[in-house]
Formats: structure tokens, sequence, C-alpha cells
């Protein structure tokens, strides 16, 4: 009983996680769809196929009542005082997002919409399964997800597709391969919670078959996920950590770099193949101090990302007696702040003419909208920035903005190429990527074009132009990410602990042995942490005490190489707490004499 108490717990619990996750699906109810006086009701399919009817009701003695919501199985459910007669243990689990609910029913057209986000998933079948949590797009404010987003987003999930085949087709686990399960966070991180609930219902619903008394677990029993490799950005996996902890299924992020991830009081089951931004600012506190400046202004997100980071700065630079002119906050989501907040942001760094150093530690999208601010301005020049990670070398933030971050000094986490990917994935094209569902968005975007049959969104319903399907990536018209490797590690380790366990619980046996269908979390973790290998890169990769990637950044600048064209370069590295400048490197006329500064140091 205890047994059948916990399951139906943990399926309320998620129940109500969900609806509380779909506040966007709530509001399409009060615009209309299934409005009653008191009641309003949508439905959907459980993983059997019975249909759910979700109620909200509301009491009409108070209106600061809050109001109540009541998740029913339509036909089989009965209250658990009854016994629990044909109580579904599944019955709370909603397959696809809220906003796309209002469907045609009981035969009543709805005004013609587009249903967005499509919630896809990127599928390998294998023995042992790996989730998989990318932003594929980006953030956006006035719909759940934004454009498709080629580099951190289709190449981020193309690389550990790539990885899977490369561990696969060396067999690195006698007789037993590697499948995938990927999800799309859309970079925001209550959507990304809301997908990561996918990843432990296959945990769930094989606690105990025998609680299913509609028997329709018989015959495909849901595969458990043993690991998860993502999600991107910081906020979004101190999220998903929380929940993953509580079934103890470890996760290994490749681009979040927040300190507050290397608790591992708080993260026990969280590692990531990227070092922590507490290295990171001590790499930029350095440029700081080898540029001479005492006097700077620092603007940063407003995020756990930033706003660690910038208590790390805080502390650092005023221990080396470096004063700070302005503390400015970038909202998180681009398009919730107005233009004129970030043109109040540049006004204010000209408030201080002396402080023409600022750090920015914050995202692309954000970023770009300073650059932006900067030349609505009319004061491009007068600024000379050092970046974070977040923001540098990417080309949402330069492109169109060149002339504005020139000059830019910033620290990136060091990175190899993968071996072989960039050839795999020219070589992509539609018709032979048919496991990635988003890939035809990536085509539409890169080509400008609508792509037969495809389905409609909200970016692709203005292409005049139809595709061809014969056009060809070519690497020319292709930017590569630059971390990738964060991504192959993530997945490489997993596969090294998944060998090592393996040798140890299997002994010689081919196949999977009992003690590895499925995985227990607490011993993959044990294993994970001790992964030792030479990635697709070439580099040695091994976590740290805190389960954190090696301490390594590039110093890169972005330099003008002839007219109208700009790119980033390598002008030094930070490693092991010890940072190296080749001042040669720089350019002449880099913004704010800074160029001077440096050969002063020289």
């Amino acid at each position: 009983m205890k047994h059948l108490m916990l399951i139906i717990n943990v399926d309320f619990i998620l129940c109500l996680m969900n609806f509380l996750l779909h506040v966007n699906g709530r509001e399409l109810l009060h615009n209309g769809y299934y409005r009653n006086r008191h009641r309003y009701q949508y439905y959907n399919l459980d993983d059997c196929g019975h249909e759910i009817k979700f109620v909200e009701k509301h009491d009409n003695k108070s209106s600061r009542n809050i109001p109540h919501y009541l998740c029913q199985n339509k036909f089989t459910f009965k209250h658990k005082r009854h016994g629990f007669q044909q109580f579904h243990k599944n019955q709370f689990f909603v397959r696809h997002s809220l906003n796309v609910i209002a469907e045609e029913r009981n035969n009543t057209k709805l005004p013609h919409v587009i249903h967005w986000p499509v919630k896809r998933e990127a599928v390998v079948e294998g023995d042992l399964i790996l989730g998989g949590l990318m932003m594929v797009h980006s953030r956006e404010d006035s719909v759940t997800c934004g454009p498709i987003m080629p580099q951190g987003g289709i190449q981020a999930l193309e690389t550990m597709l790539y990885t899977l085949d490369k561990i696969n087709m060396e067999n690195l686990i006698p007789n037993v391969t590697i499948g995938a399960h990927i999800l799309d966070d859309c970079d925001k991180d209550t959507y990304g919670l809301e997908m990561a609930v996918d990843f432990i219902k296959g945990s769930i619903s094989n606690i105990d078959e025998a609680t299913d008394y509609n028997n329709c677990s018989k015959g495909h029993k849901k595969k458990v996920i043993s690991g998860v490799v993502g999600a991107a950005s910081s906020v979004t996996s101190i999220q998903v950590a929380n929940l993953l902890r509580l079934f103890r299924i470890p996760q290994v992020s490749y681009f979040s770099t927040s300190p507050e991830l290397s608790n591992k009081q708080r993260f026990e089951y969280f590692s990531r193949t990227i070092p922590s931004d507490h290295y990171q600012v001590k790499a930029i506190v350095d440029i700081v101090r080898k540029l001479g400046w005492s006097y700077i202004s620092i603007i940063y997100e407003e995020s756990n990302y930033g706003i660690k980071a910038f208590e790390e700065l805080d502390d650092l630079l005023t221990k080396h007696g470096i004063c700070i002119a302005i503390k400015e906050k970038l909202v998180k989501d681009s398009g919730v702040a107005e233009k004129i907040a970030y043109d109040h942001i540049v006004l204010k760094l000209l408030t201080k003419p002396r402080a023409k150093g600022v750090i920015i530690f914050g995202s692309d999208q954000e970023v770009a909208e300073v650059m932006k601010a900067v030349r609505r301005q009319n004061v491009t020049g007068v600024f000379s920035w050092i970046g974070s990670d977040g923001w540098s070398a990417r080309n949402l933030v330069s492109d169109g903005n060149e002339a504005e971050v020139e000059g830019t000094l910033s620290v990136q986490p060091q990175a190899n190429t993968v071996l072989g990917f960039e050839e795999y994935f020219l070589n992509l094209t539609v018709e032979n990527n048919p496991r990635n569902p988003w890939f035809v968005e990536f085509w539409e975007d890169h080509f400008q074009c609508k792509y037969p049959n495809s389905p409609p969104t909200p970016y692709n319903k203005e292409y005049s132009k139809l595709c061809s399907t014969t056009e060809k990536l070519m690497r020319h018209t292709l930017d590569f990410e630059d971390q990738l490797q964060f991504v192959s590690d993530a997945v490489m380790a997993f596969g090294y602990a998944f060998k090592n366990m393996h040798q140890e619980l299997c002994s010689s046996n081919s196949g999977l042995c009992d003690d590895m269908n499925p995985t227990k979390g607490a011993d993959l973790l044990k294993y994970l942490r001790k992964s030792d290998f030479i990635g697709l890169s070439g580099d040695r990769f091994n976590f740290d005490v805190n389960g954190d990637g090696p301490a390594r950044y590039n110093i890169i600048h972005f330099k003008q190489m002839e007219p109208e064209k700009y790119k980033w370069i390598k002008v030094g590295e930070y490693y092991q707490g010890e940072l190296r400048l080749n001042t040669e490197e720089f350019s002449c006329d880099v913004s704010h004499d800074v160029f001077d500064t440096f050969q002063d140091l020289e």
C-alpha cells in the first residue's frame, strides 16, 4: 500500500507541475475555448491512449480564493477511498504542450492558428538511453520559443548525435548501444523544466507494474533515462538539476558555468564538462589588472549566471583596489526590455567619462541590444569591452554591430574542433537526417526558403521562395560553434562511465546484465565522476573534485582584418591561474586607444 501511495503522490505532484508550467495554455482557455460560467475544460490523452479531462473550478464565494485544479481520467478514475479500483498510474501525464490544446472537438472548428511551439523529440534507439536538453530555439517574450538557433542549438544537438554514432560504431561497450531522447528547452528555464519531466516518466511508470490495473504497459515498458546531457544555460540547469536529483538521474551540462552549480550539497547529481565561472571571473580580473585599469564599469545579466559572477567580480576587483564606476543589470529576456532600457544603460555609462573600460557579463541576445543602443547614441568606439563567454564569439551579437563590438577582449573556455564533425554536418540534408525533427527549420532559416510540405511555424510563413531540396551546406556560408567539444565530452563521459560500469558489474558478459538493466543513478554517478578519456577533440578530459571541467581558457579579440571583414582571433591563454597575452595581435585601431595601453604594458 505504501508503494502504491508513493506512485499516486508522485503522479499528483507531476500533474500539478504540468498544470502550473502551462500558464499560457490556461490563458487560451480563458480566451473562450470550452468556457462555462464556473468551469474550464480541456482534454488530452494519457500514455495508454485514454482521454484525460482537466477541469478548472472557481469558487464564487470570494475572488481571493485560489482556483482548484483537478486531474481526472474521464473513463476509469475512481476515488482512492474506493480501494484504488481501476486507478491508472499514468493518468496525470500530459504528452503535448498546452499551448496547442485548442483542437477541433465535438465537430466544432476553432479559428485557424499556427500551433506553436510544437513538442518534438529526436530519438535514437539503444539499450541504454541518454536524455538530451538542447536550446534548439532561442528565447522570445511574445511566444514560448523563438527562431531556430543554428550554432548553440542545432549544431550542439548534431554533435550529441555524432558522438553517439562514434561510440556505437566503435563498440565501446560490448554488444550494448547507447540511444538518446533529445528535447528542446527553447533556452527558457520554465519550459526546460517542463520538458525534463519526460526524463523521469520511465522511472516512475516502471516502479511497480502490479499497480497498473488497466494493463496498459504490458508489452511496452518504458525505457528508463540513465542520464541527461544538458541543459545549456545555468538558469535552466539549476531548475532541471533540482528535479533530476529527486530521481537520482545524473546530469552533465556542456555550457552551464554558474559557480552555484559547484555546490554538491545542493546539486549532487550535476556535473559539467565546461569550467565554472569562478575561474572565468579570475581571468577577467587579471586582464583588467594587466591593462592597468583602476576605474571600470560592469554590466551584468539579471540571472544566476550574471549575478553570481558580479558578486565574485565585485569582491576580487575591490581586493585589488579597482573601483567600480557604474553597476547596471540586464533584463534576462531581450524582448521584455524596451529599447529605451538599453539606451538608459549606455547613457548612464557616459556619466562616468573616465571609466571607458566596461565588463559585460551576459548572454548574446541581451548584449546585442546593448551594442545597438551604443550605435543609436552615436558613441561607437567610446568604450572598451571585456566580454564573458555568454556573448563573445556569437554572431547574434557581432552581425550588424561589428564596429561597436570591435576591440573586445573576451574569455572563452578552451575548446578544440570535434574531429570529423564539420564534414559530417556539411553532408546533412533534410532527407538524410530524419532523426532530427528540427533540421528542416534550420534548413529553411539557412537558405531562407520554405521546404516543401514542412509544417508552418511563425518564422517560415513569410518565405515566398520554395526550397529546391537540392541546396547544399557549404563551409564558407556556415559559422561553427567554437565550443562543441564540451557537448561531445559530455556524451563521451557517459559512454566511458557505462563502459567501466559494465566491466565491473557485468564482468565479461556481452550485452546488458541485470545489474545494469536499468542502471542505478547513484552507482552511475560514481563511475561518471571517475571518467578519464581522450575525447573526439584529441584533448584529455576528467572532472575535478566539484564535478566541473578543467579550468583552461582562451583569450580572444574581435579584430578588423580588412575593410568590412572582422574576425575573433586568439591572443592569449589562462591556464592554472596564469594569464598569458600576446599584445602583438591586437588591432592598431582598437577603440578608446586601448592599443596604446597595451603597448605601454609590453
